[in-house]
C-alpha cells in the first residue's frame, strides 16, 4: 500500500490497535487511498462475534511511556448503535490526550472515530481528527475491499483500499472482547489504521492473572498480540493485553514493547 509519510513520523495506531502509543506518538498528515492493492496475508476466519458493547459505555486509561507515569489519558468508548447508510453498525470512538511532563514537549490531543459493522466489527469509516504541536489534521475515511469506491453516497472522504475483513484498530479492541478465548487458540485479522494494512495475530497465554488497576482488582486472561506487515512480524514491536474474565472482557491493562520504549495503558475508571 502507498500512503504518504515521512520518516520518523510513521502512526503507530495500527501497530498497537488498541492505540497504546497515541499519547506518545501519532502522525500529522492525510492518509491518501493506496494506488497498489495490498498483498493478502494468510488470515484464519475469526469466529462468530457475540458483542459485549454497550452504548454510552466509556474506559479511561492511564498512559505511561518507559520511566514517566500517568504523561497520557485514554479514553475508549462506545457512543451508538446506528445505522450507517443502510447497514447497522456501532460508532466507537477512542480519545488520547498528554498530560504534564510530556504534554510540555509534545501537546496532543486526538479523537479517532469508526463506525464498524454492528455484527462483525469490521470497518465501514475510520476518522482521525488530530491536534498535535498547534497543528491540525482531519481525516475520513470509507474503507472499500475491492477497486471500486465504497457505495455510501460522498460525504468528502477518501476511499482506501483494504482486505476483506478489515477492522480499524478501535474496532480490533472491542472485537478482541468478544472472543471466546476459552475456545481459541488464535485469532488472525487485518488491520488499517489509516496509512498502513497490518495483520494482527491474538493467542491466549495465560488466565486466572489477578491484575490490580487503578480502577480496581480483576481475574483476568493475558493475549499475546503480535504485528505482521507484508507477512513478516514488525521486529523489536510486541503486545500484552490483559481482558477481565467478566461478561463484557473490560480490557484491564496493555503492554507495548517498542523499539524506542514501553508504553503501559492501566484501566483507572468503567462506566
Amino acid at each position: 500500500m502507498v500512503t504518504e509519510k515521512s520518516a520518523g513520523k510513521r502512526s503507530l495506531v495500527g501497530r498497537a490497535a488498541l492505540g497504546a502509543v497515541l499519547s506518545a506518538v501519532s502522525i500529522v498528515g492525510w492518509a491518501q487511498a493506496p494506488r497498489h492493492k495490498p498483498a493478502a496475508p494468510r488470515v484464519k476466519p475469526a469466529p462468530a462475534a457475540v458483542l459485549p458493547l454497550r452504548p454510552g459505555e466509556a474506559l479511561d486509561y492511564a498512559a505511561s511511556f518507559s520511566k514517566l507515569n500517568n504523561v497520557g489519558a485514554i479514553r475508549l468508548a462506545v457512543v451508538e448503535r446506528r445505522d450507517f447508510y443502510g447497514r447497522p453498525a456501532w460508532h466507537l470512538q477512542a480519545f488520547a490526550h498528554t498530560l504534564n511532563p510530556l504534554r510540555m514537549i509534545f501537546e496532543l490531543d486526538d479523537q479517532f472515530d469508526s463506525y464498524s459493522d454492528a455484527s462483525t466489527l469490521v470497518c465501514f469509516q475510520y476518522e482521525l481528527h488530530l491536534h498535535e504541536r498547534g497543528q491540525t489534521a482531519d481525516s475520513i475515511l470509507r474503507l472499500s475491499a475491492d477497486d471500486r469506491p465504497a457505495s455510501w453516497p460522498p460525504s468528502g472522504a477518501a476511499t482506501a483500499r483494504v482486505l476483506p475483513g478489515t477492522r480499524d484498530p478501535i474496532g480490533m479492541a472491542q472485537f478482541l472482547r468478544t472472543v471466546d478465548w476459552a475456545k481459541v487458540k488464535e485469532v488472525r485479522a487485518p488491520v488499517y489504521d489509516g496509512h498502513e494494512l497490518y495483520e494482527v495475530a491474538g493467542r491466549p497465554v495465560e488466565t486466572g492473572v489477578r491484575m490490580q488497576v487503578p480502577a480496581g482488582a480483576y481475574s483476568t486472561t493475558r493475549i499475546e498480540l503480535r504485528v505482521f506487515e507484508r507477512g513478516v512480524e514488525v521486529k523489536d514491536t510486541h503486545f500484552n493485553l490483559w481482558l477481565a474474565n467478566d461478561a463484557g472482557q473490560t480490557p484491564v491493562q496493555l503492554q507495548a514493547e517498542l523499539p524506542f520504549g514501553s508504553a503501559q495503558l492501566r484501566l483507572t475508571h468503567a462506566q
